[in-house]
């Protein structure tokens, strides 16, 4: 959930609240993603995570169009001298699979059809991808295989993601899954909801770098995409992990805000709830009370 400062992006402040209160620790993994951890050893009902945070986004790079033929040369020199592995071989949401073959074949992605340039390549199969599945909210899980996607030809923007992550990593291009959100255009609407968090992937390319691709609305990335952290696929960044022990079922409930700010928050305002979640937390300590002395 804490943005990353990188390339064009800086996280200006970051606030986390938990409820129920509990000291939280944070550290840096080996991508140099932010993660905060804690423990809730009491009784509690309901567990709330609030994260807010100011970002500067510079403006969008320039790309060319595409770049040379001989680039594809470029890039394997590039991928030869590195340490890219982790980003070429398959991972958990990644894996091939009888419908991803399919859809190779369908999209004519192979590494002995590299076609045009690498950046070429890259537009087209991102168009690829867009045009052959629809966006369909919440018609997969989390932790759906992209088979489901493949086979249904729909899904949402981690499953598209995915897909093509496992198309390009066969044809020896690096590439790594990003977790972040996307501010809403109005001119325009993006075809990823809004209130919700969003994925998309980069590629690694000879002379520019990570370059993000945007399969769910077929667009490069720019300063409306802000990043909060990348791995090898969705399993790497989840916003949110844990385990609890006890009988109760759980039940886990997401709102995404992303706005324009004109002035940074004061640092030493201490973030607050929003009412009803105050009433919420009221009611939910006059329960467990109740319960204890019933006990």
């Amino acid at each position: 959930m804490h943005p990353r400062t990188d390339g064009p992006q800086r996280c200006l402040t970051f606030q986390l609240s938990v409820d129920p209160r509990t000291q939280v620790n944070s550290y840096r993994d080996y991508l140099g993603n932010s993660v905060h951890h804690f423990d809730v050893p009491g009784k509690h009902m309901r567990l709330r995570i609030v994260a807010e945070s100011l970002v500067e986004v510079q403006g969008s790079v320039d790309l060319p169009e595409r770049l040379e033929a001989e680039d594809w040369g470029r890039l394997d020199e590039l991928v030869a001298s590195g340490d890219y592995w982790e980003m070429l071989a398959p991972s958990q949401f990644t894996e091939s699979s009888d419908a991803l073959r399919g859809l190779v074949e369908d999209l004519r992605v192979t590494q002995e059809a590299r076609r045009g340039d690498p950046l070429s390549f890259l537009r087209e199969l991102n168009q690829a991808i867009y045009e052959w599945f629809a966006y369909v909210p919440k018609s997969t899980r989390v932790d759906s295989p992209i088979d489901d996607a493949i086979e249904a030809r729909h899904g949402v923007c981690q499953d598209f993601a995915h897909i093509m992550i496992a198309l390009v990593r066969p044809v020896r291009i690096p590439c790594r899954y990003v977790s972040g959100y996307l501010y809403p255009r109005s001119e325009r609407p993006d075809r990823s909801s809004e209130g919700a968090s969003h994925a998309w992937m980069e590629a690694l390319l000879p002379g520019l770098g990570w370059v993000g691709f945007d399969p769910t609305n077929n667009l490069l990335t720019s300063d409306r995409h802000i990043r909060t952290a990348i791995g090898r696929d969705y399993a790497d960044v989840p916003p949110t992990k844990g385990v609890f022990k006890g009988n109760a079922a759980s039940d886990l409930a997401v709102s995404v805000q992303v706005g324009l700010s004109d002035a940074p928050p004061a640092v030493e305002v201490e973030l607050s709830l929003p009412p009803e979640w105050e009433e919420s937390a009221k009611a939910d300590s006059l329960e467990l009370q109740q319960q204890q002395q019933q006990q």
